[in-house]
């Protein structure tokens, strides 16, 4: 941590963020452990759903969503397989990856984050050019990648943004994930992955067709999907609680956040993103960008600061109008005409929506 107080940090990765409970999981932890995992498959399942521990300890859940979803991510990283987690962007893909890591491992910072300009030297290992100048090839001067580091100690790595990558970047992890091995030519020698070790990767949705998977590394991933929450519920759940933990990381006292607020941030979501209202008996043109609760927290989270610094810290649709409208904005301009139709159409019946008619109106 290079000395720096953890208050000072802007966002403490999970593993340091929830070191608590993360202590007092392995102390009750008494399910049988994989080698090199810090928990157990269940005590894991308990850190990213959330329980209330036999002594007491109540452990926050890191996921709102199917629990089956999670028990086959974390019987995918048991198997001999890695795991990809696909879906749209803001369906907390980067979010459970993360805490996995940092419940199986103790440390997610092993980790690859996916570009086009990503080389076969940020998945394998690179060259200090200077000492490779003067000395050679040698281990000294060898850079290892996340990757290798992970192989090296049994651990868990992560790549961000697979599909990001080129195809025949994401093909270097073949051998490393059916062999478990990964070849220096150089220096005429192999790392042989340690129990324990395996890759997370994400993949985002709209990136297919960007730079597809061959058939032979999609094999060798179990694929699992991350779905948007089934329920208007799960969904205002997930956004209030990440909005607060935001909120709880700025150390200013921010507005508290109305139930209902959120609730109409969220139902105007579902209903642009399906193109109808709740009921089903009025319906307009859906919106082609990805309303995600991720967009919603982020929006409300803005809301809060802008109104605590600039509007006596009460929060309303006025602070948080603007935010949707940049959302679609930033996609497509001609977003805002599907915006504007569902608000002539839709809002301005509705009289508790009176406030968000006039704030969108105003805006567009």
């Amino acid at each position: 941590m290079m000395g720096n107080k953890l208050s000072n940090i802007i966002r403490p990765s999970a593993e340091i963020a929830f070191a608590q409970e993360l202590e007092e999981l392995k102390k009750i932890d008494k399910h049988p452990k994989p080698e090199q995992w810090q928990l157990s498959p269940w005590a894991v399942l308990q850190f990213i759903l959330g329980a209330k521990l036999s002594n007491g300890m109540v452990i926050t859940p890191k996921y709102f969503g199917q629990k089956k979803i999670i028990e086959l991510a974390i019987a995918s990283l048991l198997s001999e397989r890695a795991l990809l987690l696909t879906g749209i962007p803001g369906t907390a893909k980067t979010w459970l990856s993360e805490h996995l890591a940092a419940a199986i491992s103790g440390d997610s910072s092993l980790l690859i984050q996916g570009t086009s300009g990503t080389h076969e030297d940020v998945i394998k290992y690179g060259w200090n050019y200077a000492s490779l100048i003067a000395k050679g090839p040698s281990l000294e001067a060898l850079i290892p990648s996340p990757i290798m580091n992970a192989m090296n100690i049994g651990s868990i790595a992560r790549i961000e943004e697979l599909s990001r990558i080129p195809t025949e970047t994401q093909d270097a992890l073949i051998s490393i994930l059916s062999e478990k091995t990964m070849s220096i030519p150089e220096l005429n020698q192999q790392v042989q992955a340690q129990r324990g070790f395996n890759i997370i990767a994400t993949a985002n949705d709209l990136d297919r067709g960007l730079y597809e998977m061959s058939s032979a590394l999609k094999r060798r991933f179990n694929i699992v999907n991350m779905p948007l929450p089934q329920t208007i519920e799960e969904e205002i759940e997930i956004v209030t609680y990440r909005v607060n933990q935001l909120g709880r990381q700025m150390e200013i006292p921010l507005s508290e956040l109305k139930q209902k607020q959120i609730h109409k941030l969220v139902g105007l979501f579902r209903e642009l993103r399906e193109g109808k209202s709740q009921d089903g008996k009025t319906k307009v043109k859906p919106t082609n960008v990805q309303l995600s609760p991720a967009i919603a927290i982020s929006i409300v989270h803005e809301a809060r600061i802008f109104a605590y610094y600039f509007d006596k810290n009460e929060i309303d649709a006025t602070h948080m109008a603007p935010g949707l409208i940049n959302a679609l904005r930033q996609e497509n301009k001609d977003e805002l005409a599907i915006l504007q139709e569902y608000n002539e159409t839709i809002l301005k019946k509705r009289v508790e929506y009176k406030d968000w008619y006039s704030s969108i109106k105003s805006n567009l």
